[in-house]
């Protein structure tokens, strides 16, 4: 195709986008009567070209594909997010900002997914804002009450005749306080090892088309799912270790009979031979009876 051509379909890509806003492939495709083949490879250059931006966020199986400065309005795409996904997106819309160790296991993660949505912030600890919230005005909420009770304090003591040369001479002094060992190094370490679980078990699933369909609970140890797979719902239960146990098989199980479904176990590795053995055994099992 000549160089021209090419340069015109771009630009016809980046009209459409202005006028429609994000937009999946298929809409695009289908707006310059092109394959979505073709369309995908024009979009994928304009991309590269850092032209155009894309969502982490999938409508169906594909991206959102947007100009910048569009961002606010993939609000109205939240509605495809999963349950718990959407939960964690309304809790951040509505509080604005979010101490990531105050939050519920399921909302912790959720806020790992929704990274259109929830941006941390530079803290010592981990701090989701909403992505239409600046970082500023979480600077203002935690510094401002911190103030505030200083500044009664000390007009009061005028008030009182208190304030004396003594007062004067502590607030002109600066404190020395000794540097405390920072917790954010290790904090993001965690956070990113537990993306990467979370990213891991997410790419397995896709690969198999088994659907996610609520985040049930998450730790450094095991990630819970309700998923959908032949059109058949399980519970899933990711554990972050190579080695399982009967222990393991047997939490995954009531919790499995308490929600009413089947189960699946996924570790990051090959289970014992004897487990394998005993799980091979009991797969035709029908019960134990006792001999009176």
């Amino acid at each position: 195709m000549p160089q021209k051509d090419t340069s015109e379909i771009k630009q016809k890509i980046i009209n459409i986008l202005k006028i429609r806003g994000p937009s999946l492939p298929v809409h695009i495709a289908k707006e310059i009567n092109m394959s979505i083949l073709f369309t995908s490879a024009f979009l994928s250059e304009l991309i590269a070209e850092r032209r155009i931006k894309t969502s982490n966020m999938k409508v169906g199986s594909s991206k959102l594909h947007f100009l910048e400065g569009q961002e606010p309005n993939l609000e109205k795409f939240a509605h495809h997010l999963n349950s718990k996904e959407k939960e964690a997106f309304e809790l951040l819309k509505q509080k604005k900002f979010l101490e990531d160790e105050k939050q519920a296991p399921a909302i912790r993660v959720a806020l790992r997914a929704i990274k259109d949505f929830a941006i941390p912030i530079d803290s010592d600890k981990i701090i989701w804002r909403y992505y239409l919230i600046p970082e500023s005005e979480y600077k203002v909420k935690t510094i401002e009450p911190k103030l505030l009770p200083k500044i009664q304090e000390v007009n009061k003591e005028k008030e009182l005749g208190i304030f004396d040369k003594t007062l004067e001479e502590k607030e002109k002094t600066p404190e020395i306080k000794k540097p405390k060992k920072s917790t954010r190094k290790s904090s993001s370490l965690t956070q990113k090892k537990n993306e990467k679980f979370f990213n891991k078990i997410k790419e397995h699933l896709s690969k198999r088309n088994i659907e996610i369909l609520d985040i049930m609970g998450f730790s450094k140890n095991d990630l819970t799912l309700k998923v959908n797979a032949n059109q058949r719902e399980y519970l899933l239960i990711a554990y972050n270790k190579k080695r399982i146990k009967e222990e393991d098989i047997i939490k995954a199980s009531k919790k499995a009979s308490e929600l009413g479904l089947r189960y699946i176990i996924l570790s990051l590795g090959e289970p014992l031979k004897k487990l394998s053995n005993l799980i091979e055994a009991i797969k035709d099992f029908a019960g134990i009876e006792k001999i009176e």
